[in-house]
């Protein structure tokens, strides 16, 4: 496919404000891509290069954007930084100013190669050589092609293209048929890489997506547990269970494949750099090939005591690692294992997996084993958890003795009970923010006085609001809101955003914050899990945790979890 082909798509996606319509554009745009470049299309249209965990970064600021735009064109750089200001937008000043070919011939592949490159440069005069490449690439795009390819290189395409969407376009585009969007989620899921698996249905078909399995180094999407108030609900659901620890640290997915050892976030960023302690217990286990699922907290080395997430989130950054190895050792607890050796355990029985574990893994310094129980017991239930609790841990996580690890999906196969759980009205929720209110009163110079929160529709691929929340944030941490939104503010509410709440901003659905409210209401408001007018709000929302760094917009709650939660807080209302 040529790109400008590519960018006619990609300007009637940007104009469109309907789901439906997006999807209608992203399928017809997959049925012109052949095996070449569907992979790189899908990147395109993700937004990014390649998945995160690969740590692939442009590394190219506004200052070299605008001198590569100035020297493709012959303009003044005063000029085009003075138009920058007017517009807000480079790559409306790409098209503005493009003087490139009228008929572009640059195929999909041969744009994302070269932005790629761009990527690689690196050491002593790479800006200056990003900027000459950068520039030769404009001259020889049309306008059109220029003002997105700046736009993918700033990373403000701002498409609003989910995940879901993608995979049942790519369903309907090869098989004419939505419905095979299933099989593409669950080798997404295996893999966490949408263009390779767009890749594998373009190359091998519909034969090639079944068979799809695991592979090292490619992340597994962490399964996920439910939720319930209490042990005499949890042994009613799944009777004899496994009760395991649930740790408040680091989710870490930890690859080995001979001495290559990689660590996975819970968001499936790579965080290998800084747990090398981690890496080196790793390498010594015997096994050429593992996968396993785990947690990662600090501890104090004399007291032998796990320390709580705020002190080990200290250890996550990019300098001076050896020195604060040093006063913050890691501890990695096992407690699930996907693969050894070729063997693939994900359809395996967590008894049979569980076992597994207690076959590799021994109880170390540096990596250790979860302590389970298993019962049917609600009263044996209950002291683990207040042992557990008495730890210093978060809680624990019942587990069927039957069930399979479920990539990406949240299900009762796991079932969670943490200490904030005495009623469903104490437990935080996840929102992702979908714009903003203007500051008023006191709050006017912030510039922002309130943010609006939403919960996400998996069925629909959508976000529904939930509330608005204006409380729990420091004045700093107003500014910083303030600054990051206006960073990625859209001109008109996003495709997958279902709100009758209008803000003064829209935002892309992006950063996540954590509240806690008293209660969930009825509202005819607010769309969460919205029938016959009336959805689901939060009754005084307050901030309890800032940015969610860990987790992404589809990691927040769901308007399915907010309904379970309104109901199961209506039972604690009865006691």
């Amino acid at each position: 496919m040529r790109f400008e082909e590519l960018s006619r798509y990609l300007l009637r996606l940007e104009s469109t404000s309907k789901r439906l319509e997006m999807f209608d554009i992203l399928s017809d745009a997959f049925s012109k891509a052949d095996k070449k470049d569907i992979a790189k299309t899908v990147y395109l249209m993700q937004e990014e290069l390649m998945p995160p965990f690969f740590n692939v970064q442009l590394g190219i600021a506004d200052r070299m954007v605008e001198k590569a735009i100035a020297d493709a064109y012959g303009v003044d750089l005063e000029t085009v930084k003075s138009s920058n200001k007017k517009l807000g937008d480079l790559g409306e000043v790409a098209e503005k100013y493009g003087k490139g070919a009228e008929k572009s011939r640059l195929t999909v592949s041969e744009v994302y190669d070269r932005i790629f490159k761009l990527s690689q440069m690196s050491g002593e005069g790479s800006v200056e050589t990003k900027i000459n490449s950068l520039s030769d690439l404009l001259k020889e795009c049309s306008q059109l092609e220029a003002k997105y390819i700046i736009r993918f290189v700033m990373g403000k395409l701002r498409l609003g293209v989910g995940e879901a969407t993608i995979m049942e376009a790519l369903s309907k585009a090869k098989t004419n048929d939505r419905r095979f969007k299933a099989e593409l989620e669950r080798a997404f899921n295996l893999c966490s890489d949408l263009g390779y698996v767009a890749e594998v249905f373009y190359d091998k078909g519909e034969g090639g997506i079944k068979k799809f399995q695991i592979e090292v180094m490619r992340p597994i999407r962490p399964a996920l547990a439910e939720r319930l108030g209490s042990a005499e609900e949890i042994i009613d659901k799944l009777g004899r269970c496994a009760i395991d620890q649930k740790f408040d640290g680091f989710r870490s997915q930890v690859h080995k494949n001979g001495d290559e050892v990689k660590v996975f976030s819970r968001n499936l960023e790579d965080i290998t750099h800084f747990m090398p302690e981690i890496v080196s217990a790793v390498r010594k286990l015997k096994h050429e090939k593992l996968i396993f699922d785990s947690e990662a907290l600090t501890y104090d080395e004399d007291t032998n005591t796990l320390y709580p997430f705020q002190i080990t989130i200290q250890r996550k950054r990019k300098h001076g690692i050896a020195e604060i190895s040093e006063s913050y050792p890691l501890r990695l607890f096992v407690f699930d294992l996907m693969l050894i050796d070729d063997e693939s355990l994900m359809n395996k029985p967590y008894k049979e997996r569980r076992a597994r574990i207690d076959e590799i893994f021994k109880d170390g310094e540096t990596i250790s084993k979860s302590k389970i129980i298993i019962t049917d017991d609600p009263k044996e239930l209950t002291k683990f958890f207040e042992e557990t609790i008495g730890s210093g841990l978060e809680g624990v996580v019942a587990k069927k003795l039957d069930g399979i690890y479920s990539a990406g999906a949240r299900n009762f196969n796991w079932i969670k009970i943490k200490r904030s759980y005495k009623s469903q009205l104490n437990d935080t929720i996840d929102i992702v923010i979908l714009g903003y209110f203007k500051g008023r009163g006191m709050r006017a110079d912030f510039g922002i006085g309130a943010v609006l929160g939403g919960v996400y529709n998996k069925a629909k691929d959508t976000f529904e609001t939930i509330t608005k929340v204006g409380s729990g944030f420091s004045e700093e941490q107003f500014k910083i809101l303030r600054k990051m939104l206006d960073q990625i503010k859209v001109p008109h509410k996003p495709a997958r955003v279902d709100s009758i709440m209008i803000p003064d901003v829209w935002v892309d659905p992006k950063y996540v914050i954590t509240v806690k409210a008293d209660e969930i209401t009825r509202s005819p408001t607010h769309t969460c899990d919205m029938k016959n007018g009336v959805g689901y709000a939060l009754r005084f929302p307050r901030a309890v945790m800032f940015i969610r760094g860990d987790k992404s917009a589809a990691d927040a709650n769901t308007s399915k979890e907010i309904v379970e939660m309104f109901n199961n807080q209506k039972k604690v209302e009865l006691r």
